[in-house]
Formats: structure tokens, C-alpha cells, sequence
């Protein structure tokens, strides 16, 4: 179904092949445009942004329901309770 193309990289102007099996990932991913930029040039790209997503804030907190010190990676609030891995675990299987 897919064939591969030769594209221009808007970067640099060099020339590279968007493979058949890179194609349908796009397609299986909903990725509608090609991409514009070569192998090389994404890479370098994404490492002058950090490498992709920045560390998440987390936030120390007191398990209300076991009582020991575990981080969230949301602020509370004060208005719910906050559970640590294993109590949310629990208190999540036996609510479904």
C-alpha cells in the first residue's frame, strides 16, 4: 500500500527517504503531514528543546489512607483525599 518517498528537509535542504513502514506509523498514529524535517535535523532539534518533555513537579504528600510519605505529581488541594500508589491501587479496585 505505502511506497517510499524522497522528501527535502526544510532545514538543511538535504534529500531522505519517509519509508513505507514509517508512513503507516503515521497513519496508524493519525499523523496527517509528512514530515518536514530530515532524521538528523528532528534530532538535533529535539535536543535543543531539552530532549522532549520537561521533569514533572511532584509534590510530597501524606497517604490518607496508609498514613506514609509518597509523591503526587499534582499540587492538592486539601478538598480530597490523597492516596499513595498501593492505596489508590485499592481503594480503585474495589470501587470498579
Amino acid at each position: 500500500m505505502y511506497q517510499d518517498k524522497t522528501l527535502t528537509c526544510r532545514e538543511c535542504g538535504a534529500e531522505f527517504v519517509f519509508s513505507a513502514s514509517e508512513q503507516a506509523f503515521y497513519a496508524e498514529k493519525g499523523f496527517q503531514n509528512e514530515p518536514g524535517r530530515c532524521p538528523s535535523c528532528r534530532a538535533a532539534r529535539r535536543a535543543q528543546n531539552g530532549g522532549g518533555r520537561p521533569e514533572r513537579q511532584m509534590y510530597e504528600v501524606v497517604c490518607d489512607g496508609c498514613g506514609c510519605t509518597t509523591q503526587v505529581p499534582f499540587q492538592p488541594r486539601g478538598d480530597k483525599p490523597v492516596y499513595c500508589r498501593e492505596c489508590f491501587e485499592r481503594n480503585r479496585q474495589n470501587r470498579y
